[in-house]
């Protein structure tokens, strides 16, 4: 397996590369018009300019030129179409989106393209060649169900981090978290013997990792400038990549509990939790409303956060903690040896608080609740306990 010292060096190439390039891109988002206006769905309040993914996609193809350059990843890179593969499929997603950042696509040219750039990882190698159904074992996938698998698997995750990027720095600061607990789960194995010595996915991982810390600093409130859905397709396909191999080639257990029988299907979801339960939201709710899945809607775990009262930052910063305690609790037995058992219940109790916190019947109950604190006057308007005239809220946040 490569040395942490060999990954470290990619994850710097990538970071710094990805930095750099940003100043650039800004001037050239701005040049070409790709700028970002506030409106009624988006909550920023000056326009921004986009097509942060060109930096990133920049910092990634440096990253792998450079993995591929060092003698550490011979094993990844020699004899195997797969690295090409990541690199051809991560070109084909990012136009896609940076194509809608220029200019609207329609939904289904969009997912056309998506499917593409998934078809490429398929056919380069990249994809799930087995899977666990809990209380059924492990089922080796048929070349079908592995393509099929495949794409929904990068379908879904790169929709995942397109809906959850609303906030200045939420997607890359999640997809970070992610990325890093990924790597050292993956890392973890690859020691263990359960990974092939040439198994991709921790590269990828380490690749995804430094394109956020590259962007951050240029995205966190107040932002320069936006990833847009170049940005957040390539981080989608590329999580989505480093998990197919890792999750869908890892057949024996480890840890030797019944817990972590399933941990290889198990732990991808539980580590990116929050864009996940994100997207079941938002497909919930827009079924219950008769809208399109595409349909933008201020009903995300971000949205509601901040018409609860935390500001930008702080509602940010809420959710990079729940990413981080959920892949905490994954990773503690791992490095531990110990500690299974507890994993379900401390992961149930996080998402119960989630769910506690954000469902909207809280935040009626509370509405209703400081409504009543109010006392009505009879010679005017309702006169709050302090004097002050009461303001109607809209229920979305100032600017979108």
């Amino acid at each position: 397996m490569p040395s942490i010292r060999a990954y470290l060096v990619v994850l710097a190439v990538v970071a710094v590369t990805t930095f750099a390039t940003l100043f650039a891109v800004r001037r050239l988002a701005v040049r070409v018009g790709a700028v970002v206006r506030p409106d009624d769905r988006r909550v920023h309040t000056r326009p921004t300019p986009t097509l942060g993914g060109v930096a990133m996609l920049v910092g990634v193809l440096m990253g792998m030129a450079v993995a591929w350059g060092m003698g550490s990843f011979d094993a990844i890179f020699n004899g195997s179409t797969e690295p090409l593969g990541l690199v051809l499929a991560a070109i084909v997603i990012a136009i896609v989106g940076i194509i809608d950042d220029l200019r609207d696509v329609s939904a289904p040219a969009k997912m056309a393209g998506i499917v593409l750039a998934a078809s490429v990882l398929v056919i380069s190698g990249i994809s799930i060649l087995v899977f666990r159904v809990p209380f059924a074992g492990v089922f080796v996938l048929s070349t079908d169900w592995s393509y099929l698998l495949s794409v929904l698997w990068v379908v879904g995750m790169a929709n995942a981090i397109n809906l959850i990027d609303g906030l200045d720095g939420l997607a890359a600061g999640i997809v970070a978290i992610a990325a890093g607990a990924f790597f050292l789960y993956a890392h973890e194995l690859g020691g263990e013997g359960l990974l092939a010595i040439g198994n991709i996915g921790p590269l990828i991982a380490i690749v995804v990792l430094g394109a956020c810390i590259g962007f951050l600093p240029h995205n966190f409130h107040p932002a320069k400038i936006f990833m847009g859905d170049g940005g957040a397709l390539l981080l989608g396909l590329l999580m989505a990549a480093s998990t197919m191999v890792v999750g869908g080639r890892t057949d024996r257990s480890f840890s030797g509990s019944s817990f972590f029988f399933f941990a290889p299907i198990f732990i991808p979801l539980v580590i990116l939790g929050v864009p996940i339960v994100d997207t079941l939201f938002a497909i919930i709710r827009r079924a219950r409303s008769r809208t399109g899945i595409s349909t933008a809607d201020k009903g995300h775990l971000h949205h509601r956060l901040m018409r609860l009262g935390h500001g930008h930052r702080r509602s940010v910063l809420i959710l990079w903690t729940w990413t981080a305690l959920l892949s905490g609790f994954v990773l503690y037995p791992i490095y531990s040896g110990s500690g299974d058992g507890l994993v379900p219940f401390g992961i149930a109790a996080i998402l119960l608080s989630l769910f506690t916190i954000l469902h909207p019947g809280v935040r009626v109950t509370r509405r209703n609740r400081s409504n009543s604190d109010w006392t009505d006057s009879s010679d005017g308007p309702a006169i709050g306990p302090v004097g002050h005239l009461p303001v109607e809220s809209s229920g979305d946040t100032p600017g979108g």
